[in-house]
């Protein structure tokens, strides 16, 4: 009987970063984490990864999602992609990135209340306040 544990020689102490960020549930699908890593939004070790780069413990990633950073160190190589509080013992979170991530968000929730507000599609006089907010030179 075969063994596909090790196969490729590649070892359990390792794995592609598109599968650990798949992994550890920063991406709900493999290719959505592959898309990402493509797009130069994974560094791995402060270079720009490639989605077939191995990741291993003691590795730093730096990640921007949906324009919101993320700063960690792997400490552990997840088995498979189980519950979020197993994905989130795979990682260390840098508290600094933390606080700047929360900031973000705070400050993009208070750009959407300020927004002008509207039942449906925006009419003429919104669409018009609209552009004029976003394109100042219009």
């Amino acid at each position: 009987m075969y063994r596909f544990d090790n196969v490729g020689g590649m070892s359990d102490d390792s794995i592609r970063v598109d599968k650990w960020l798949y992994f550890c549930r920063f991406f709900k699908t493999r290719s959505k984490a592959t898309a990402a890593v493509d797009g130069g939004h994974v560094r791995l070790n402060g270079e720009r990864a490639a989605p077939g780069k191995r990741v291993k413990s003691g590795d730093h990633i730096d990640l921007i999602r949906e324009r919101l950073p993320f700063a960690m160190e792997v400490i552990a190589i997840p088995k498979r992609r189980g519950p979020a509080t197993e994905a989130h013992e795979c990682y260390v979170e840098d508290e600094d990135v933390v606080r700047e991530r929360e900031a973000q968000a705070q400050a993009l929730r208070q750009d959407r209340l300020l927004m002008p507000k509207t039942a449906g599609r925006p009419d003429k006089r919104t669409r018009r306040k609209l552009i004029k907010r976003f394109r100042p030179d219009s």
